[in-house]
């Protein structure tokens, strides 16, 4: 991969049409037109999805929307947002090195700074609850799925800029029903067990990956990420991977 600082130009497209809407005051022309201007950075581990929404959005004259790094895993992202301190930050939510949350945590002092705040919007393949809250809860202003066009996708980053939130419509209801009760969430005792590494093995061990693959994917080695599985199985008192994938999909974690 190029150096993650560097934008990358190409040709692709965003996707199929799922239109955002806007918790917020956010109002009027939201294409870039007019001189506004916002500074982005694309996290994702998918380099061919990074080329296609840089070639969408990134035509700064047409779009305003100034692609000005990527990065493919958590520390790539930290080093980069840190480095180019950009307006808004468009991350996966599921990422090697710790996932979308990491990020958010890691990078806590940069959206608390109150006179340049970077701030994030959440671009996921996943509707999965679990992953909405998290990424929330961590500090993002917004969830939309990569079912998003680009002339929305744009309008949603502008919106994050001016402190909006923005959610995909599925999503949206969710979300603030999540957030409407004054109670506690409910706490899943059998997950909090679980270490951030080890839900991220358990994720892709449901999903049907190989050690192998895995651990391409995580940067760790095949022992590790068997230690990781026999960590799992013992906590969660499973015997083995197929009743592993049960219970990751009866939680929706998969």
């Amino acid at each position: 991969m190029s150096d993650p600082t560097e934008a990358t130009e190409a040709n692709g497209t965003a996707g199929a049409a799922e239109p955002a809407q806007s918790i917020g005051d956010g109002d009027g022309d939201r294409d870039g037109a007019g001189g506004r201007r916002v500074r982005v950075v694309l996290v994702d581990d998918h380099r061919m999805f990074r080329t296609g929404v840089q070639a969408e959005i990134g035509r700064t004259e047409e779009t305003g929307v100034e692609v000005v790094g990527e990065a493919a895993d958590v520390d790539q992202a930290v080093t980069v947002i840190t480095a180019t301190r950009p307006e808004v930050v468009l991350l996966d939510v599921h990422l090697p090195g710790g996932g979308g949350v990491e990020v958010l945590r890691r990078c806590a002092p940069l959206m608390a700074d109150a006179e340049q705040p970077v701030r994030f919007l959440a671009l996921s393949v996943s509707d999965a609850a679990e992953d909405v809250i998290g990424v929330i809860r961590g500090g993002a202003r917004g969830y939309v799925t990569k079912t998003i066009t680009g002339a929305d996708l744009i309008g949603s980053v502008f919106r994050v800029q001016e402190g909006d939130a923005v959610f995909s419509p599925r999503l949206a209801g969710f979300v603030l029903d999540a957030f409407a009760s004054t109670d506690a969430p409910p706490v899943d005792e059998d997950l909090d067990r679980l270490t951030q590494r080890e839900r991220e093995v358990l994720r892709l061990i449901a999903r049907g990956y190989a050690y192998k693959e895995i651990a391409k994917q995580l940067f760790i080695s095949v022992k590790t990420v068997e230690s990781h599985v026999s960590a799992v199985l013992r906590k969660l008192q499973l015997s083995n991977r197929h009743e592993l994938t049960r219970w990751a999909t009866a939680r929706r974690l998969v």
